[in-house]
């Protein structure tokens, strides 16, 4: 009975069986092998570009004809820029430090014992994702140089790009040496599979999604193993009454429009009354065909401006939709974010050190930025290399997940006989 043919409980219990099996081999695979198969992993990537594109425009072409949103059809979209950027992704894991067998810390008890931690693979880690074929790519390389097998579950959306990209990925790591079942792509598009992957105690350690609102909540609802999550991206940027115009509307514009479908864009724009420049600063988001929603003070600012309803502080939009609001001061700007954000990554533009200290310290955020742009909230822009996710938890990992965020740890006891009394 193949894959094809399997149900998908029985599907996924082969498939986490292959990655158990494995697991132990890749933990103990010399780094530079590891390395080397990223290596031919991101050439297999440049040389199957072509094909890569036309699987992607064959999801290209299906998910306009399933009425894909336009924020949705930019995550889906390869072009050769983006496979290119694929593969350096990769090349650029190849290039990290490794961070297996690093000692966290060490200390020695007073009976003489040496105690340290050392950091070790996870094991087998299941990543469930929508829309961006990328990922596909990201994870296979963080995963294998962490040391750890993963089985993968990309959306239907995307089915014919992940299928290429996992095959250049499969290609590369054979060609070191290294079994292909390191990384696997579940092959059916069933959602029954992803229960299935969630149930999988026995074989899967951690359980990563990426993706919308109703993907997470699912995941944190079925899942029997631990779960990484990542919510939503409800980002502000808090334009403070001493920001410099010319930065402020630089840094806002960028942090809406760069890319709006990615989970660090801005959905909320803060301004201080004590702004000098806020009519400027709203009209340059209209004129970047930004559809802005504001409170009474802020639609007075502009004809094109309409109301923001309750609804509009709490989502995250993805497309070209900003909602503003004026506060007073930033304690109120701090208190708007504690009561609508997801965590994620939260920003302030302000030329007034003591006030930016205290909207870092005060924002309970995975990330928390001062004069500069959300967009930056990447694991690449962070200097990781390719990234798993953003977690908006406190457990294990917060922010941009890479290398570390995908090893746990075990203590190293050494002794010279001592017994305990």
């Amino acid at each position: 009975m193949n894959d094809q043919t399997q149900t998908p409980e029985m599907l996924i219990a082969t498939m986490g069986a292959r990655a158990r099996r494995v697991a132990g081999l890749i933990a103990q695979a010399s780094d530079a092998q590891k390395v080397d198969a990223l290596r031919r992993a991101a050439q297999a990537l440049r040389d199957q570009a072509p094909a890569i594109i036309a699987a992607n425009a064959r999801d290209m072409e299906n998910g306009a004809a399933n009425g894909l949103s336009p924020a949705m059809l930019d995550r889906l979209k390869l072009d050769d820029a983006r496979v290119a950027a694929t593969a350096a992704g990769v090349e650029q894991v190849a290039s990290l430090d490794n961070p297996l067998g690093s000692v966290i810390d060490k200390a020695v008890r007073p009976n003489g014992l040496e105690l340290s931690r050392v950091r070790v693979p996870l094991g087998v880690i299941g990543i469930i994702y929508e829309s961006r074929p990328n990922v596909t790519a990201d994870a296979a390389a963080l995963c294998l140089r962490a040391g750890n097998a993963v089985i993968l579950r990309g959306g239907s959306e995307a089915k014919e790009s992940n299928r290429a990209i996992h095959a250049a990925m499969v290609e590369g790591f054979e060609a070191a040496g290294l079994p292909a079942e390191v990384v696997q792509l579940v092959p059916t598009t069933d959602r029954a599979a992803v229960g299935a992957l969630l149930r999988a105690s026995e074989f899967v350690d951690l359980i990563v999604p990426r993706g919308g609102k109703s993907l997470v909540a699912r995941v944190q609802e079925e899942a029997r193993v631990p779960v990484l999550a990542h919510l939503d991206g409800i980002n502000h940027s808090y334009v403070d009454g001493a920001a410099d115009p010319a930065m402020a509307q630089q840094l806002v514009v960028n942090a809406k429009m760069r890319r709006t479908g990615v989970c660090g864009a801005t959905e909320t724009v803060l301004i201080d009354r004590a702004y000098p420049a806020a009519t400027a600063l709203v009209k340059a988001l209209l004129d970047a065909k930004c559809a802005v929603r504001g409170d009474d003070a802020v639609q007075a600012m502009d004809v094109r401006i309409t109301a923001a309803s309750d609804e509009d502080w709490d989502t995250e939009y993805l497309e070209a939709v900003v909602s503003v609001r004026l506060v007073d001061g930033a304690d109120e700007a701090i208190a708007h974010i504690a009561a609508h954000a997801s965590h994620h990554t939260d920003a302030i533009i302000t030329e007034d050190a003591a006030i930016a200290e205290h909207f870092l310290n005060a924002v309970d955020s995975a990330i928390v930025m001062w004069n500069a742009s959300t967009q930056f909230a990447d694991g690449g822009e962070f200097g990781l290399g390719a990234e798993i996710g953003i977690s908006t938890g406190r457990l294990h990992a917060r922010g941009p997940v890479a290398l570390e965020g995908l090893t746990t740890y075990k203590w190293i006891v050494r002794g010279t006989g001592q017994t305990r009394p």
